[in-house]
């Protein structure tokens, strides 16, 4: 059956098994359709470097500064993310520029009789799509974000030349674990024999974890945090500026990043971290490449949903925001840069998330606008506005996000602030 675009894409979101529309059940506990794909097409997972980055939050943006920072010094660099927002291509793009429209038919038509026999998800097929398109156009370099824990992710097929997990948080903990340590141990299953891997931060349950995994795969362990160190901090509504200094050689330098979330802070260490190895691995990166992609994130990568401020007075943020840690971080911000200003929070969830964890640290005085996006995974928004008065948290409730922001607009002065968070599918449904 031959298929344009829209009905290959079609095809893709109705046919497949897909996570982010009815979550655990399209989870498979473990790699045998991901290698038998793969396999099925000539393992394109061997024919490109690659950099592999897990965590509970903050490998997309990470993930996105280090590709910034090795397309601008010149590398073709591949870079895959999950989930999109806006266009499915947004999960596969080579030098910022999104996947063909023409590879992504080609592919799935290619792959049909596999599909068939091996009947695999969504991102098992999506995943295996982004490793043939980067082999067939010969990258430098691809940065791969896994997709839901580690160990048994699909991406975990690659042998990078460099490993990094960023945090470790209570997510998806039905799948991954309800402890820490657990979660950690999924995670730490990107480490691979004699690879270095790089730490962003750690918690006194999780490093002993990290530590016993690299020491078992003989891989070197660096902890970012344990590296530099960030002062000087001062946020715009567009910038966040700080200086960087590495506590080995006690040698400082100045930032401006576009990814302005004061979460970035963490980030910035790590992919410093990152950096550092990466030059010993033969991708250097130039002080001038690094400091312009690092200012230039979104343009040079498309990444969005990340502190973006859509407007101002009163001052419109979407953030992806989607858990108690993400979640935490967000409101660190608000309070700390934004306190005098009254706050109205546009938010939806998943309803596999703890949204009780979620909702006990939200202000009590703010005002709600709550909704859903509409997948079968979304949590209902008058069952949200529910758990919410539970928690004295007052609002309305809405069954689509732009009326959601519509009356929120409507009833903000100039001087306040209106936070569009909770879960991607929610940004994702934002019109303009």
């Amino acid at each position: 059956m031959l298929m344009n675009y829209e009905e290959t894409i079609d095809y893709l979101f109705a046919q497949l098994p897909m996570f982010s529309r009815i979550g655990a059940a399209a989870y498979k506990a473990n790699l045998d359709n991901t290698i038998a794909l793969c396999d099925s097409i000539g393992n394109p997972q061997h024919q490109f470097k690659s950099i592999h980055i897990a965590g509970t939050n903050g490998k997309g943006s990470t993930a996105h500064m280090l590709a910034a920072m090795l397309q601008q010094q010149g590398y073709k660099t591949g870079l895959y993310t999950s989930p999109h927002l806006f266009d499915f291509r947004e999960r596969i793009k080579i030098n910022g520029v999104m996947i063909d429209q023409q590879f992504v038919i080609d592919f799935t038509a290619k792959t049909m009789a596999s599909q068939v026999k091996i009947q695999p998800s969504f991102f098992e097929l999506t995943v295996a799509m982004a490793f043939d398109y980067f082999a067939h156009q010969q990258v430098d370099i691809a940065v791969i974000e896994t997709g839901l824990g580690g160990r048994l992710d699909s991406t975990n097929i690659i042998q990078p030349i460099l490993s990094v997990i960023t945090n470790i948080g209570y997510d998806h903990t039905n799948l991954l674990g309800n402890t820490l340590q657990a979660i950690a141990s999924e995670k730490a299953g990107i480490i691979k024999h004699n690879t270095p891997v790089v730490i962003g931060e750690f918690l006194q349950e999780t490093k002993p974890v990290f530590d016993a995994k690299a020491n078992e795969m003989s891989a070197p362990i660096f902890y970012a945090s344990e590296i530099y160190e960030t002062t000087q901090i001062e946020n715009g509504n567009a910038f966040l500026k700080c200086a960087v200094s590495d506590k080995l050689n006690q040698h400082t330098e100045q930032f401006i990043l576009d990814l302005n979330g004061s979460y970035q802070l963490k980030n910035i260490k790590t992919v410093l971290a990152a950096e550092k190895i990466l030059a010993t691995l033969g991708f250097e990166i130039d002080e001038h490449n690094e400091k312009f992609a690092l200012a230039h994130v979104k343009s040079i990568t498309g990444l969005m949903g990340r502190w973006d401020v859509i407007a101002e007075n009163p001052l419109v943020i979407h953030d992806v925001a989607h858990n108690k840690d993400g979640i935490a971080a967000l409101l660190h911000q608000l309070n700390e840069h934004y306190s005098h200003a009254n706050h109205h929070f546009v938010m939806g969830f998943v309803n596999d998330k703890d949204i009780s964890a979620v909702l006990d640290l939200l202000p009590v005085g703010a005002q709600y606008y709550f909704t859903n996006a509409h997948i079968p995974r979304a949590l209902p928004h008058a069952e949200l506005q529910s758990l919410a008065n539970e928690k004295n948290l007052n609002g309305e409730s809405f069954d689509d996000v732009n009326e959601a922001i519509t009356a929120a607009k409507n009833r903000a002065n100039k001087n306040d602030v209106i936070i569009v968070c909770g879960s991607f599918f929610i940004l994702a449904e934002v019109k303009n």
